[in-house]
């Protein structure tokens, strides 16, 4: 009965927007700007939250969905003036961290894996194996760059070359992005933008993070021991619950292992 009462202070409320796995776009199992615009659109827009707590478990993926999410992030914090406020679990590196830069504070367990600001392309060779077996490739093409880097002839240094063009291009952009979010926090370090990470203290310390919490103690703690909190995540299709997916997903699975499999987890 106590909402129909005028005057009455509701419990502080914090949405819970959770953030987890691969970054990438064309996939509902992934974390992509189109997939979550309606699920963050109703983090902010719902029950006048007090803030938004980003709960986030990625270890990266695509540079422009990381960008596209966490502008989308910015765009309705600034416009509903709700602070936001990351919390990482167990990794948030490369595209993760980027998604991190959305809030305005950022907060890690003591045994979180931060950082991996850097590009990274990977792929493999096949030219000397199809030679083996007597295949014979046939790539025809308008544009001298329309082949580049095609895995099934020999490596050229000039398609190497611009490969590391676009690679700093993105660098420089992801740098920007996070020291325009980060600001004086970011200690006067080479390190920071090579790719390396860091745990717990160590992010702290390179001021990649503001400090070791967990988010229920450390939001309580800022509005209040009643404060409530109402979590949302993207929601996968409805027949890819019931197995229409089956076999793509168990290929994202052997992907997401993979990935998460640098950081060691």
């Amino acid at each position: 009965m106590r909402r129909f009462i005028p005057f009455v202070t509701k419990d502080p409320m914090v949405a819970v927007l959770r953030l987890q796995g691969i970054i990438a776009g064309g996939s509902p199992a992934r974390l992509n700007d189109i997939g979550l615009a309606p699920t963050i659109e109703k983090a902010f827009r719902r029950g006048r939250p007090s803030a938004v707590a980003l709960l986030l478990n990625s270890p990266g993926g695509s540079p422009v969905q990381s960008s596209l999410i966490a502008a989308r992030i910015r765009r309705l914090a600034d416009e509903k003036g709700i602070p936001v406020i990351a919390f990482v679990e167990d990794v948030a590196a490369s595209g993760g961290y980027w998604l991190a830069t959305a809030a305005d504070e950022i907060y890690a367990d003591a045994n979180s894996i931060v950082g991996s600001i850097g590009v990274i392309s990977a792929g493999f060779g096949f030219n000397k194996f199809i030679s083996r077996y007597g295949v014979e490739r046939r790539v025809y093409t308008a544009g001298d760059s329309k082949a580049m880097l095609d895995p099934f002839q020999p490596e050229k240094d000039e398609d190497i070359a611009r490969l590391r063009q676009l690679q700093d291009q993105i660098h420089g952009t992801f740098k920007a992005q996070v020291r325009a979010r980060r600001g004086a926090r970011l200690a006067d370090d080479p390190a920071l933008f090579t790719g390396e990470i860091w745990v717990g203290a160590r992010a702290q310390e390179k001021g990649l993070i503001d400090g070791i919490g967990h988010m229920v103690p450390v939001m309580k703690d800022r509005f209040g021991a009643r404060t409530r909190f109402v979590t949302y995540k993207q929601r996968r299709p409805f027949l890819s619950r019931f197995g229409a997916r089956l076999a793509a997903d168990a290929l994202a699975g052997v992907e997401d292992r993979a990935t998460y499999a640098r950081f060691g987890l």
